[in-house]
C-alpha cells in the first residue's frame, strides 16, 4: 500500500499509538460507571478518542491522494529542544518555587522556541495562564500544588 501523504501518515500513526498506550495505562485504574466514573474512566475515554482520530488521519493518508505527497520537512530541533527543556525545568522547580514563579518561567522559556518573541505577549500570557492554572488546579480541582515559593509558605 502506498503512502499518499507522509505528513498525515506519521501524525496519524503517532496519535494512534499514543491513544493505545494511554488506553492500556488507563486500565490500571478503576473505571467505575458512567454515573460514578472512577479515576481511569476519563483517561480511557480520551485515549480512545485520540486513537480513533489517529486511525481516521492514517486512513486518509493511505487512501486520498495529496499534492506532492505532503513530504515531511526538516525537523525543527531548536523549538523541540527548547520546549522539552522548559517542561523539564518546570518539573524540577515547581515544588521549590511554586506555581506563581514556575508557570511564568515555563511561559518565558517556551516563548523562546518561536521566532516572534515579545515581552509584552510573554508577560500577558504568563499572567493569564498562572491565574487560570490556579483557578483550575488549586481552586477548582483542589489539587495540592504549591502556589508560593517554599520560603514564603
Amino acid at each position: 500500500m502506498k503512502i499518499k501523504s507522509q505528513r498525515d501518515f506519521w501524525s496519524g500513526l503517532m496519535f494512534l499509538v499514543a491513544g493505545v498506550v494511554f488506553a492500556v495505562g488507563a486500565t490500571n485504574y478503576s473505571m467505575g460507571s458512567s454515573a460514578r466514573p472512577g479515576p481511569g474512566y476519563f483517561p480511557l475515554l480520551l485515549s480512545f478518542v485520540m486513537a480513533v482520530i489517529g486511525a481516521i488521519v492514517l486512513f486518509k493518508a493511505l487512501v486520498f491522494e495529496s499534492e506532492g505527497g505532503d513530504r515531511i520537512g526538516a525537523i525543527a530541533w531548536r523549538p523541540l529542544l527548547v520546549i522539552v527543556a522548559s517542561i523539564a525545568v518546570f518539573a524540577l522547580i515547581i515544588d521549590r518555587l511554586g506555581m506563581v514563579v514556575t508557570v511564568p518561567v515555563l511561559i518565558a522559556m517556551s516563548s523562546l522556541a518561536g521566532d516572534e518573541f515579545r515581552w509584552r505577549g510573554v508577560i500577558a500570557s504568563a499572567a493569564v495562564l498562572t491565574a487560570g492554572s490556579w483557578l483550575v488546579f488549586v481552586w477548582g480541582l483542589k489539587l495540592t500544588i504549591p502556589v508560593w515559593p517554599a520560603f514564603l509558605r
